[in-house]
C-alpha cells in the first residue's frame, strides 16, 4: 500500500505560519509572503492602478503582518481574509494620502512664487523671505515629534503609513500628530500675519 504524505489544510497551515511569525520566525513570514503576496499585489493593482505603488503596498502590508501577527484573532476570519482586509485598508490610506498630496501640490502651485513677483523686485524678494522666516519660526515652535511628522509628510512627501513605518510609531499616533501640528501651524501663521 503506497504511503501518502499528510498535508494540512491551507487555512490551518496559514494559522500555524502566522503563529510562528508572531514568535519572530522570519522563515515563516517568507512562506506566508510567498503564499499571499500575489493576493496583496492584486488588491494593490486593482485599487491603486500603479504597479510600483502596488509593490510598495505589498512590502508595507507584510511589515504590518510581522508587527501585528500576535493580534490576529482566528474567530474573526481566515488569515488570508485578515491580510486582504489589511491590504485594502493600506491601499485606501495611500489613495487618501495621494489625494491630499495632489491637493497640496495644487495649492502650492497656485501660490505666487518669487518669479511671479519678478526677480528684480527687491520688495517682492523681501516679502518672500519674510514669509519663509515666518514658516520656519512656526515650524521651530512645534514640539519635536510634531515638527518631525510635518517635515516627513510635506518636505519628504511620505504618507502617514510611510511615516509610521519609518518611525516605528502607530499609524493613529502619526495621524493625530499631523492633525495637531497643522492646527498649531495655522494658528501660529495667522497670529504672525496679524
Amino acid at each position: 500500500m503506497p504511503v501518502t504524505e499528510h498535508t494540512e489544510p491551507v487555512e490551518e497551515s496559514d494559522r500555524r505560519l502566522l503563529r510562528e511569525v508572531a514568535g519572530g520566525d522570519k522563515v515563516a513570514l517568507r512562506r506566508l509572503y510567498d503564499r499571499l503576496a500575489g493576493r496583496v499585489l492584486s488588491v494593490g493593482l486593482r485599487m491603486l492602478g500603479d504597479h510600483s505603488e502596488a509593490e510598495d503596498l505589498v512590502q508595507e502590508v507584510f511589515i504590518e503582518v510581522w508587527r501585528r501577527a500576535p493580534q490576529y484573532d482566528p474567530p474573526r476570519g481566515t488569515v488570508s481574509a485578515w491580510v486582504t482586509a489589511m491590504s485594502r485598508s493600506r491601499a485606501l490610506d495611500r489613495l487618501r494620502a495621494g489625494s491630499r498630496r495632489a491637493t497640496k501640490i495644487q495649492a502650492v502651485k497656485a501660490e505666487p512664487s518669487l518669479a511671479d513677483f519678478g526677480v528684480q523686485s527687491p520688495e517682492a524678494a523681501t516679502v518672500w523671505q519674510e514669509r519663509q522666516r515666518e514658516v520656519q519660526a512656526a515650524l521651530a515652535a512645534l514640539p519635536g515629534e510634531q515638527r518631525s511628522s510635518i517635515e516627513l509628510a510635506y518636505f519628504e512627501g511620505l504618507s502617514c503609513g510611510e511615516i509610521a513605518e519609518r518611525t516605528g510609531q502607530p499609524l493613529g499616533t502619526i495621524k493625530s500628530r499631523l492633525r495637531l501640528a497643522l492646527g498649531k501651524l495655522g494658528a501660529l501663521l495667522v497670529r504672525g500675519a496679524a
